[in-house]
């Protein structure tokens, strides 16, 4: 079998997320299979794609509004198309992996590499592989999307897919496997542990606190949700020890137990056994959590690509926008009233919108393409 070749770019986790659990389901259909995944626009420029990375997070973080306008100009010109014959090295290293791979498949979870896959195969009579695109983002599709060539595109869900149907694509072009998730999340659905309701089993609520960009508002959130009664909270911090420590000596003064996770493996279990998942609307975060049954507060919305994914959230009664720590205590307080009813509909309606197998589903459907 012909390799499949992944590419993706750090322009957000949710594009590495995909590919590496798109890769892990293809490796367990079929272990001996390769499956490379690049990141040319890194490779071929390396400290300068560093730059131009944190450029694009402080844009998302501290200047949303001209991140907004941004998201307009891609979504609206062919501003892609117009200046991606700049990006020469990139385009010599993907060529040279084409070449020396000779894969049946490309798969891209990137839209750039879209393009640039584009501008490669400008000069080739004809394409020797099929190419697959994985939309990372909910309703908000970006047209960077797929106004370069692909043979299929995969959406996360069958709202988004409506959207690629409504501007001109078939049917048998549109794929709505869900976004591919580490494939335990299947596990766990197969042999659910769901959060016990603490008035039934004598246990706390547990509420998972994801510190991201919105890192300003840490100590604020975790004080209210430590002001809560019957509330276990869990914070993850990622490599930021410094925030760790931070938040560890607020829970000491206010002689409240808290628990402060720095990165962890172990994500896919501590979502599935939250009551809650509070963080950022990130297309990944926003994906594991549907597929774990587990909903969300939102406490940051990017504009462009991840309005769509709050949107799917909130208009299926799956999560709750709060974006002051008051609001977050709030939105807890009520989610878990009356005993939990409000969550435990709000549960559902997560485990209704997500697809823990879609790696396994995605995988089956590339190995076809690659027979």
């Amino acid at each position: 079998m012909k390799p499949v070749l992944i590419l993706t770019a750090a322009f957000g986790e949710g594009h590495n997320a995909a590919a590496r659990n798109l890769q892990a389901g293809l490796l367990a259909k079929v272990p001996d299979l390769s499956v490379p995944i690049h990141d040319v626009f890194q490779e071929a420029y390396g400290t300068l794609n560093d730059i131009s990375k944190n450029i694009y997070l402080t844009a998302i973080s501290r200047a949303p509004l001209l991140w907004s306008a941004c998201f307009r100009l891609l979504d609206e010109t062919p501003l892609v198309e117009w200046h991606i014959g700049i990006y020469q090295a990139a385009a010599r290293r993907l060529d040279a992996l084409i070449s020396k791979l000779r894969p049946g498949v490309i798969v891209s979870t990137y839209p750039g590499c879209n393009h640039l896959l584009d501008y490669v195969c400008r000069k080739r009579l004809r394409r020797a592989f099929q190419t697959i695109t994985v939309i990372t983002d909910s309703l908000t599709v970006n047209t960077a999307w797929h106004t370069a060539h692909a043979d299929a595109f995969v959406v996360p869900n069958d709202a988004t897919a409506q959207v690629l149907l409504r501007r001109g694509f078939s049917d048998e072009k549109v794929h709505a496997f869900g976004f591919p998730v580490p494939t335990v999340f299947a596990e766990l659905a197969r042999n659910p542990r769901p959060p016990k309701t603490p008035a039934v089993r004598g246990e706390r609520w547990k509420v998972l606190y994801m510190v991201n960009s919105g890192e300003h508002l840490a100590s604020d959130i975790v004080r209210s949700l430590l002001a809560i009664d019957n509330v276990e909270v869990t914070v993850t911090v990622g490599k930021n020890e410094a925030l760790g420590q931070r938040l560890e000596a607020l829970a000491a003064a206010l002689i409240k137990p808290l628990r402060v996770l720095g990165w962890t493996p172990d994500m896919p279990h501590l979502m599935a056994e939250s009551h809650f998942l509070i963080g950022k609307a990130g297309g990944a975060t926003v994906q594991e959590c549907l597929a774990a049954g587990t909903p969300m507060i939102f406490t940051q919305v990017v504009p462009g690509q991840e309005e769509g994914n709050a949107r799917l959230v909130l208009e299926n009664g799956a999560g709750f926008l709060a974006k002051t720590a008051t609001e977050v205590a709030a939105a807890v307080r009520e989610g878990l009233s009356e005993n939990g009813t409000h969550w435990a509909a709000m549960a559902a309606s997560a485990r209704a919108l997500g697809n823990p197998d879609a790696s396994t589903q995605l995988a089956d459907f590339i190995l076809k393409q690659n027979a």
